[in-house]
């Protein structure tokens, strides 16, 4: 249901779906006429990266969802200042039009135009398909923008690691999804560690743009302002700082509702489960109902989310504002593997990096 619809087949690249620009557009449109009717339009102007960041690129979303407007205006800078930035001249824009309409599976299209600046949502209401900041600007349409002006748009994060003496180094790191990228964004150094002084700050979790800087070396920000952060399993032990996040101005997504004392829930949350909740469908839920074979017992849909923003971090990097980010001094990829391996190794050098980089798989 995803789409890169580029002029020619080829430049859609080999991992993903594409589609004809034209005949699109109108598939798209002829989808979306009329399915704003009797609703609030909003339209949501908005920068990926601090505004005054000349790596920063901002976007202009369209939508008929109240949910997409608040999630917008934690993940992304959005606000009047932002309008600075789109001129009569200026076309170097991201245009998004996000369209509810029946939430129909069938007619459900997340399509990207790459020459066009233009990503169209039709048909979904899920984080990943309608905040277009995220994975639709920050990553596919970027990556466009990026090669075509001699830059990248990853999807790692970005921590800093500060020694004893004061000193920071900054890593982006790669995983697939549920192998631990915002647990290692957030880490919380081992007491050992901590008694020495060392300390982890958190410049993001989720999307890294890199770039060569004047001095050489390879400099990155996050685009984003938040934390969209999949619920089930963050915890008090696994991840304190994502939990902590979480505490103020934070929107939570297909979690329970624990009517205990009135505050969401999920499994992992605790070791306990709520005697009495409201699942995330809206039914009554209590523990015998609960199945780990079977998902919709679920109180939490698995893939229930919060979205926070970044400056509930705890551990939040002091260089997350840096219009010019940070250093970056190594790039670690990494998964789950079921067989015995090195549980670390390293590349012999930048090259050699890149190839481990490219033949890297995670089970």
């Amino acid at each position: 249901r995803t789409f890169i619809c580029s002029k020619k087949e080829e430049d859609a690249g080999p991992t993903n779906h594409w589609k004809e620009p034209v005949e699109t557009y109108k598939m798209l449109y002829d989808i979306a006429r009329g399915s704003y009717k009797g609703k609030t339009m909003y339209v949501i102007p908005y920068s990926m990266g601090p505004i005054t960041s000349p790596y920063a690129k901002v976007g202009l979303e369209v939508t008929d969802s109240i949910y997409v407007v608040l999630n917008m205006a934690i993940m992304t800078r959005v606000g009047k200042e932002v309008l600075a930035h789109f001129g009569d001249t200026n076309n170097d824009w991201v245009r998004g039009l996000h369209a509810s309409c029946d939430i129909d599976e069938e007619k459900r299209y997340i399509c990207h135009f790459p020459e066009d600046n233009t990503i169209i949502s039709v048909n979904s209401g899920y984080g990943g398909n309608v905040l277009l900041g995220k994975k639709c600007f920050a990553l596919r349409i970027a990556s466009y923008l990026a090669n075509k002006e001699g830059w990248m748009a990853e999807h790692m994060l970005i921590l800093g690691i500060e020694n004893p003496q004061g000193e920071i180094k900054y890593i982006a790191a790669a995983f697939p999804s549920a192998c631990g990228k915002t647990n290692l964004a957030m880490l919380i150094p081992p007491e050992l560690y901590q008694k020495q002084g060392y300390k982890v700050w958190c410049v993001g979790d989720d999307i890294a743009w890199l770039r060569q800087g004047p001095d050489g070396r390879l400099w990155a920000i996050n685009p984003e302002n938040g934390f969209f952060g999949v619920a089930p399993g963050t915890n008090a032990k696994s991840n304190p700082n994502a939990l902590e996040s979480t505490r103020k101005n934070t929107i939570f997504t297909n979690v329970a509702l624990n009517t205990e004392d009135n505050t969401v829930w999920w499994e992992g949350m605790t070791d306990e489960m709520p005697a009495h909740a409201i699942d995330w469908k809206g039914n009554e839920w209590t523990p015998d109902k609960f199945d780990k074979k079977d998902k919709p017992p679920y109180a939490a849909h698995p893939n229930s989310r919060f979205t926070a923003p970044a400056r509930n971090c705890p551990c939040l990097s002091p260089e997350f504002d840096n219009p010019e980010g940070v250093p970056i001094s190594a790039i670690v990829f990494g998964g789950r593997r079921a067989k015995t391996a090195p549980l670390v190794y390293q590349s012999f050098n930048w090259q050699h990096g890149v190839f481990i980089g490219s033949i890297m798989a995670s089970e």
